[in-house]
């Protein structure tokens, strides 16, 4: 072979063993070439549009034609750091609605199908975390999750795209551009912030979070098929408060609840365990003593009667028939917590296969309304060991829920305020009650009435706030509590946020009253010992004249004007900017009653400026 073949031939053979090189690495992890197409040093993300077909109604005006849709969001971890608890935010704006959503859960609806037209987010379930490419050899099944979505919109006929404004990752620590886009598809590599504070990205999971309540699911004993879950809930905020709550969830693997301690399910249904694919698989378990089978069990606390009951109560912090305090109030009644067994269903039949419920929802009768947030895994909790030895048992998992406070829409508020004054003999109701009363004076005074006007019963509570005088040394106030409800109220508190003037609190008469330092500017007021419950609406003494009674607590408080220094207080800032019955925050009137001085002129005229101008008007009226 001549010098010349023997080149050719290691030419041909370099070539040929290049090729091969090439094939292998674009072939990828399981015969896929799905990394090779991400150039992105961060967290990936698609959305592809897949396809439509018209729905009924068949109408001629195109933007109000509905249509089925199909599309599907990836997020694939393409750089060096875990994603723990992953979620996006998808910007929809052609007023979809999504009717169902695989491999995800929708944080900011109750239940599918919800419209998500002003956008929605996205968080994973199961697969909460996306490990990265180095740690897992490169393993799809570890690093992407695909979300498959189904729904309706409206308009945008074909060939047009109906695509979301943007698409984009709503973890800590990251930042993401505006995404490319091409037909039908939009992408978008995220990358990690680095102006953001840094955190410790070595722990195993997420560090526990902060909020108004907190909503912890522990796993005690974990078994083949079932497990045993302890669930606490802490209150963490001074004005935040429940009373007969009601605990809901959404089982998302077959689950159904087995027994329970310390707490009990309100509808003890068995028939979607019977007539479902539990009865299938555990066909000699009598369903009869079972807890309960429902999708979407609704929890409450036992009595104080149960407390010490061997069969259901014998657990801390259990059985105060769902009051939940402010640890201001009481510390021992700001915690509530029950235990209950769960049964598990194919394929998570062995010990290590825990899922945690999702869509937390926790309500009370006349508390604050909560937001609760979707479940994230974080470190074991730690108990005191049984033996009372000086060491720590930990939990096999645990999960955390954060719910906060939310501000309550006008038709949905239990509690209204009214206000009156020494100057004036109108009281002026809430924009959330109104009375035959209230309407009448309204229009002798010429007041814009709102539409539709409110019922006489929205409002479980009132409370009338009086200023009874307003001298140079001080001022004083009465406030009256009315319960028109069918139920007393127990260790009740009000709390009244006055911006400018909360510092001279001195007293409060009847009530036991106190200045908190947070929130700001608040007096906090409940029932002296004996006289600390709201009775209920009752039947009157004369049914001709009065036929319902509400129940009924006053009290005078009392201010004094040191810390103003020398200037005049006026009226209207006696009057609170805030008002919250057991932790509701009331819906407050729209205006001050009539005649008071003006805010203008007492925080920005003197004394002497206000007399010329009295004298003035006298003079001239």
């Amino acid at each position: 072979m001549d010098s010349r073949m023997v080149t050719v031939y290691i030419f041909m053979s370099i070539s040929i063993a290049a090729k091969v090189i090439r094939a292998q690495d674009n072939a990828g992890i399981n015969g896929t070439n799905e990394l090779a197409k991400i150039d992105c040093n961060g967290i990936y993300l698609t959305y592809a549009f897949e396809s439509r077909i018209r729905e009924y109604p068949y109408l001629k005006n195109v933007t109000a034609q509905p249509w089925a849709f199909k599309s599907t969001a990836t997020i694939t971890n393409a750089g060096l750091y875990e994603l723990k608890n992953w979620k996006i935010f998808i910007s929809f704006q052609n007023e979809e609605i999504l009717v169902s959503v695989s491999n995800a859960v929708v944080t900011d609806v109750d239940e599918l199908p919800a419209p998500v037209g002003n956008g929605t987010t996205l968080s994973g379930f199961p697969q909460t975390d996306l490990k990265t490419s180095v740690l897992t050899a490169g393993d799809l099944d570890q690093i992407q999750a695909k979300v498959e979505m189904k729904g309706s919109l409206f308009g945008i006929k074909p060939p047009g795209f109906p695509m979301p404004r943007t698409i984009k990752l709503v973890n800590d620590g990251y930042k993401c551009p505006a995404p490319a886009r091409k037909g039908g598809t939009m992408s978008a590599c995220c990358v990690r912030d680095l102006k953001a504070k840094v955190k410790n990205t070595t722990r195993k999971y997420l560090p526990r979070q902060k909020g108004d309540l907190i909503i912890t699911y522990d796993v005690m004993q974990a078994y083949g098929n079932n497990y045993l879950a302890q669930v606490t809930m802490e209150n963490h905020n001074p004005l935040g408060r429940l009373d007969n709550w009601n605990l809901t969830w959404e089982w998302k693997r077959g689950e159904f609840i087995d027994s329970m301690r310390g707490a009990y399910a309100r509808r003890k249904d068995v028939s979607e365990c019977i007539y479902g694919a539990a009865g299938q698989y555990y066909q000699a378990l009598d369903f009869s003593k079972v807890m309960t089978c429902e999708k979407r069990p609704i929890i409450g606390d036992l009595p104080p009667q149960r407390e010490k009951d061997k069969d259901v109560g014998n657990i801390p912090f259990c059985c105060t028939n769902g009051t939940l305090l402010p640890a201001t109030m009481n510390e021992t009644k700001s915690k509530s917590v029950f235990q209950m067994q769960v049964f598990k269903m194919p394929p998570d039949l062995n010990r290590t296969a825990l899922y945690p419920p999702e869509k937390w929802k926790v309500v009370g009768v006349v508390n604050p309304q909560y937001k609760c947030g979707q479940v994230i895994r974080v470190d074991p909790t730690e108990f005191p060991d049984p033996s009372g030895l000086q060491t720590v048992t930990l939990s096999i998992a645990t999960w955390q829920v954060i719910c906060n406070i939310t501000r309550p829409k006008k038709e949905e508020t239990r509690c209204c305020a009214s206000f009156s004054a020494y100057y004036n003999d109108s009281v002026v109701p809430s924009s959330a009650c109104a009375t035959a009363k209230a309407v009448i004076w309204a229009r002798i005074k010429h007041f814009k009435l709102p539409r539709p006007l409110p019922c006489p019963d929205n409002c479980r509570v009132s409370i009338n706030w009086h200023l009874s005088s307003n001298h140079v040394n001080g001022w004083s106030a009465h406030v009256t509590l009315f319960n028109w409800g069918d139920i007393d109220f127990a260790d009740w508190f009000v709390a009244v946020q006055l911006d400018t003037t909360a510092e001279g609190f001195q007293r409060a008469y009847s009530f036991n009253g106190t200045l908190l330092r947070e929130p700001n500017d608040t007096v906090f007021m409940t029932g002296l010992p004996g006289l600390n419950y709201l009775m209920a609406e009752a039947n009157g003494t004369h049914p001709e004249k009065d036929p319902r009674v509400p129940g009924k607590q006053q009290s005078v408080l009392s201010f004094h004007k040191k810390h103003l220094g020398n200037r005049p207080t006026a009226d209207c800032e006696l009057f609170p900017t805030k008002m919250f019955f057991n932790g509701e925050e009331c819906a407050l009137p729209s205006n001050l009653p009539e005649a008071g001085a003006s805010c203008f002129a007492a925080k920005f005229l003197t004394v002497a400026l206000l007399e010329c101008i009295t004298f003035l008007a006298l003079t001239f009226l």
